[in-house]
């Protein structure tokens, strides 16, 4: 009975670290896509239009096309479309005083993970 309870016991550790793994695993891809949410508001209030994000989008999804072993793909695709957006040209040619404004706003677009 007590081998019986230890066993017990060890699966709960195991199935608790699980638990928190996925848990910081969807953390992250929570705040990845935070991050493109906020750069999607910020091209829309700069007006992109519809075919170059349409571009974004699809250039996006074929440089995930092919997943990487070892990272998930989920988060790949978060992750190389938080690139392209942050790439964009549209919001490195902000005029001086708008940019000034969002200066604040575009550090915490930048989330190594």
């Amino acid at each position: 009975e007590l081998q019986q309870k230890v066993e017990e016991a060890e699966l709960l550790k195991v199935e608790l670290q699980m638990l928190e793994t996925e848990r910081v695993r969807l953390s992250l891809v929570e705040e990845k896509l935070m991050d493109v949410l906020q750069l999607l508001q910020q091209l829309r209030d700069l007006n992109i239009s519809k075919r170059a994000l349409g571009k974004i989008l699809l250039s996006t999804l074929e440089s995930c096309r092919d997943p990487q072993p070892g990272k998930a793909q989920l988060f790949e695709v978060l992750d190389t479309l938080q690139q392209e957006l942050a790439a964009c040209e549209l919001l490195h040619q902000q005029p001086p005083e708008q940019a000034q404004g969002q200066s604040s706003l575009s550090s915490p677009l930048v989330i190594s993970c």
